[in-house]
C-alpha cells in the first residue's frame, strides 16, 4: 500500500519574515504527481516523473523507492529520490574473485578473506538520497531561488531522518543514511553534512569526456600518434564484427543473450549495488523510446556485446553494458564499445559524455577526465557511526590507475 505522509518542520535558520517549510513523503512517484513535476529540474532527465516511473516499474532486486516533494509558503519548491536498499557487503564486494586477476598473491588472497569477514558483518538497510543506477548529482534538487543552499542541507537532512522513522513504523528499520554523489564545490553541503556526524568518502570518480569535436574524424585528428595508432589498431581487430542499433522487438527477442553478457561483465564489477531483472532493458526502451537506445555487436550472426545509452538533453550517459569476456581481447570488444559511444555522443550532438565509474585507465585512454564525486554514511547508533568511516575506508574498492592523456598538446607525460 502506498503512503503519503506530510511533515512539516520549521527551517531552523531564520527568516525575515519567518518561513516554514513542509514536506511531503510519497511511495509512488506518481502520487507525487505535479508538484513533483512542477519542482523538479526540467534539465535533468533523471529526476523527471517520467524516468522515476519507468525505473519503478522495473526495479534493481531488492529495491524500493520513496519520494520526498519540498514546499515554500505552499509552493514546490525541491525535491528528493530516497532508494531503499538491503546492502550485503560480502554480496557487493567482487574483488579478486575473478579469473583475470592471475598476479594475485598468498596475501590479496588473505586481505580478500578478512575483508569480506568484515564485510559480511556490514549489513543493513540503507535509506540512499540518489539514484544508483546512474552517477552524479541526481538524487536531490532545490530551486534555489526559494531555498538557499545551507537552508536546503539542513531541510533535506530533517527529511531523510522522519523518512527512517516513518519506515520504522511500517517495520522496516533503516539504520544507515546514504547521501549519495555530491559534487566537491558544495562546501556548504558537504561541511553541513560531516558537522551532522555523516563520514565523508569517496569511492571512484566519474569519468567525464568533453566533446569540442563536430566530427568523429576531428576527435581521432586531435589525439597524439601513439593513441591514433592504438585506435586504429583496436578498429582493425574489429574485422567480422556487426554492429547494430536494436528496436524494442529486437531486444525482446534477444533478451536472454543480453542479459547474459550484462551479467558476465557485472558480475566482475569490483563494487556492485545494482543487480538489474530482465525486463529493465525491455522496459527502459518501452518507456523512452529513441532516449534510450541498445546496440548489439554479432559475430556471425550471434551477439557477443551490447552497450547502451540515456540522453540526457546534451550530456550523453554510458548506462549498461556486456559483452563476452571470452572474445573482448581477440577483437578489443570494449574499446570499441567505448569509441562507439564517443561516435554516438558526437553524432548526437552532446556536450559531453558521462562515462560513470570503473574502468578509470582505460577510460583515460580514450580522453574521459576523472571528476571525483563525495558520498555521506551515518549509522543512526551514535556508537555504530563512531567506527563507519573507519569501516568504510577499510571496505571501499581500491582501484589502482594511472590516468592517460590521448590528445595532442598534454602537458601531462604520457607512459605506457
Amino acid at each position: 500500500m502506498s503512503t503519503t505522509t506530510t511533515l512539516t518542520r520549521p527551517a531552523s535558520f531564520t527568516l525575515n519574515p519567518p518561513v516554514h517549510t513542509d514536506y511531503r513523503f510519497f511511495r509512488s512517484i506518481e502520487e507525487a504527481g505535479s508538484d513533483w513535476d512542477n519542482a523538479a529540474p526540467a534539465e535533468d532527465i533523471f529526476l523527471q516523473r517520467h524516468f522515476l516511473s519507468v525505473i519503478e516499474k522495473h526495479p534493481p532486486r531488492g529495491t524500493s523507492f520513496g519520494y520526498l516533494v519540498f514546499y515554500k509558503q505552499s509552493r514546490p519548491a525541491g525535491v528528493a529520490l530516497c532508494q531503499f536498499k538491503y546492502f550485503k557487503g560480502d554480496d557487493n564486494i567482487q574483488e579478486l574473485d575473478s579469473s583475470d586477476k592471475k598476479e594475485a598473491c598468498f596475501y590479496d588472497g588473505l586481505a580478500l578473506w578478512f575483508k569480506r569477514r568484515v564485510a559480511g558483518m556490514a549489513s543493513a538497510d540503507i535509506l540512499i538520497c540518489g539514484n544508483i543506477l546512474v552517477t552524479g548529482e541526481h538524487g536531490w534538487y532545490f530551486n534555489d531561488s526559494l531555498v538557499a543552499e545551507n537552508e536546503a542541507i539542513h531541510i533535506l537532512e530533517t527529511a531523510l531522518g522522519d523518512v527512517v522513522k516513518i519506515m520504522a513504523e511500517e517495520g522496516v528499520r533503516i539504520p544507515v543514511i546514504l547521501v549519495k554523489d555530491i559534487a566537491p564545490e558544495r562546501e556548504v553541503t558537504r561541511n553541513k553534512l560531516v558537522r551532522s556526524g555523516f563520514a565523508e568518502f569517496d569511492i571512484q570518480p566519474n569519468m567525464v569526456l568533453e566533446l569540442p569535436f563536430k566530427t568523429f574524424d576531428a576527435y581521432l585528428g586531435a589525439m597524439s600518434t601513439k593513441y591514433r595508432t592504438r585506435t586504429k589498431r583496436a578498429f582493425k581487430k574489429f574485422e567480422g564484427i556487426e554492429r547494430r542499433e536494436l528496436s524494442l522487438e529486437d531486444i525482446e527477442r534477444g533478451l536472454p543473450v543480453i542479459y547474459r553478457l550484462y551479467k558476465e561483465v557485472a558480475s566482475n564489477a569490483g563494487f556492485n549495488m545494482v543487480d538489474l531483472t530482465e525486463d529493465y532493458f525491455t522496459g527502459m526502451k518501452d518507456g523512452f523510446g529513441d532516449y534510450f537506445r541498445l546496440f548489439g555487436y554479432f559475430r556471425d550472426g550471434k551477439m557477443v556485446a551490447f552497450y547502451s545509452t540515456i540522453q540526457n538533453h546534451k550530456e550523453l550517459e554510458a548506462h549498461f553494458i556486456g559483452y563476452d569476456k571470452s572474445l573482448n581481447h581477440e577483437y578489443q570488444l570494449y574499446m570499441n564499445i567505448l569509441y562507439d559511444i564517443i561516435r554516438l555522443g558526437i553524432d548526437s550532438g552532446s556536450s559531453r559524455i558521462i562515462f560513470a565509474r570503473t574502468a578509470l585507465e582505460i577510460k583515460s585512454s580514450v580522453g574521459a577526465v576523472a571528476h571525483p564525486l563525495w558520498n555521506y554514511l551515518r549509522h543512526q547508533n551514535q556508537l555504530a557511526n563512531r567506527f563507519t568511516a573507519t569501516i568504510l575506508d577499510y571496505l571501499k574498492p581500491v582501484e589502482t590507475w594511472l590516468p592517460r592523456h590521448p590528445f595532442k598538446n598534454s602537458s601531462a607525460e604520457i607512459s605506457e
